[in-house]
């Protein structure tokens, strides 16, 4: 949440609740030039003291840092440079420190320590080994620290590359998928071999809109670990060979429109040319594509289509979220089981009816 010295704000840190009450401490960072943690605590009736009537019942703390334009590594232009990465990074903020240290940062990438501020180095020490565990975990959570007797706070987090969608085929019911993607604020590439069904009247949001033959797809495309591949031509040979070529990339998504006996025949075809899917290849291919929300019409479909996307890259079963044991922003090894059991390899398991 960006909060002017006008009293002008962008984005949010609640549903509404919270936003006059850190506007007016938003105003002592400005005048101090000095982060602030506040912490609401909505599990007691004190709460209704900021005259918010919060329901949450909850603990939320916000930490405030003013912007100095003079500062080249101020809060605005450090998220800038952060999510212009190609690669993901590992940031630890100090949310409360007993020596004064509140909003010193440091951020790590797979290979070296991108920014470094903080003094103390026992500490620094330490939140570098959790911050070096992140990149497999990809579990973002406050941890205390408690060295020579004095206590601090770190929030840890995982801030990995934006989601980049490919999808293959540019039919009617390629749009909603398309239009929804871009509402999450991901990069829409739509490819087709034919000019006519990827006019930009039919995909006004996308990034891109290319007219590619298959044989130039690897190319042609940047298809990194951050992609999602979507067949959805309604071709059967167009897909399969898109996915001969998609299978020797890094996608961790490959998405097939339309009944698993297609699938299953692309298999069949590719063991007569000596292709073996492997079981990673088995985890990577969702097909039929989608979550079982009893989606039909198209708009609906693309709902399936995202969100099935969105719980791979966040390693989430898709489940309903009552039936987590745990905070819901939080994976679990409840979940984490789950999914191992859902998306490894569905096609070992065959049922009476040889789904």
């Amino acid at each position: 949440m960006l909060i002017t010295d006008d009293g002008k704000w962008v984005g949010s840190i609640s549903g509404g609740c919270l936003e006059g009450d850190a506007l007016r401490k938003a105003r002592q960072v400005m005048t101090e030039n000095k982060p602030f943690t506040v912490t609401y605590d909505t599990r007691e009736e004190s709460n209704q003291n900021l005259g918010i009537g919060l329901g949450c019942n909850g603990v939320i703390d916000v930490l405030i840092e003013p912007i100095d334009s003079n500062d080249p590594n101020n809060p605005a232009v450090f998220f800038e440079r952060i999510l212009s990465a190609n690669s993901p990074l590992a940031l630890a903020t100090i949310f409360t420190s007993d020596k004064g240290q509140t909003g010193k940062k440091l951020l790590l990438s797979p290979d070296e320590i991108k920014l470094d501020n903080l003094s103390e180095p026992k500490l620094k020490q330490q939140v570098i080994t959790d911050l070096s565990l992140l990149f497999d975990s990809k579990k973002t959570e406050a941890k205390k620290y408690a060295i020579d007797g004095d206590e601090t706070e770190v929030f840890i987090e995982l801030i990995q590359p934006s989601v980049s969608l490919i999808i293959f085929g540019g039919g009617f019911d390629a749009r909603p998928v398309s239009h929804l993607a871009k509402s999450l604020g991901w990069d829409v590439t739509v490819t087709d071999e034919c000019v006519a069904h990827i006019a930009p009247l039919f995909f006004p949001t996308a990034d891109k809109l290319s007219l590619c033959q298959r044989s130039f797809i690897d190319r042609d495309f940047s298809i990194t670990p951050y992609t999602a591949c979507v067949l959805m031509s309604h071709n059967y040979e167009y897909d399969r060979d898109v996915l001969r070529k998609l299978i020797k990339t890094e996608t961790p998504f490959i998405g097939i429109l339309g009944p698993r006996k297609r699938f299953d025949k692309m298999q069949e075809e590719f063991e007569k040319e000596g292709i073996r899917l492997s079981p990673e290849d088995y985890h990577r291919i969702h097909s039929p594509i989608g979550l079982d929300i009893g989606a039909e019409a198209p708009d609906e479909i693309a709902v399936s289509i995202i969100a099935e996307i969105q719980s791979k890259f966040s390693n989430r079963s898709g489940g309903f979220l009552k039936h987590r044991n745990g905070p819901i922003h939080q994976r679990d090894s409840a979940s984490d089981q789950i999914f191992k059991q859902v998306y490894i390899n569905p096609y070992t398991v065959k049922s009476s009816g040889g789904k």
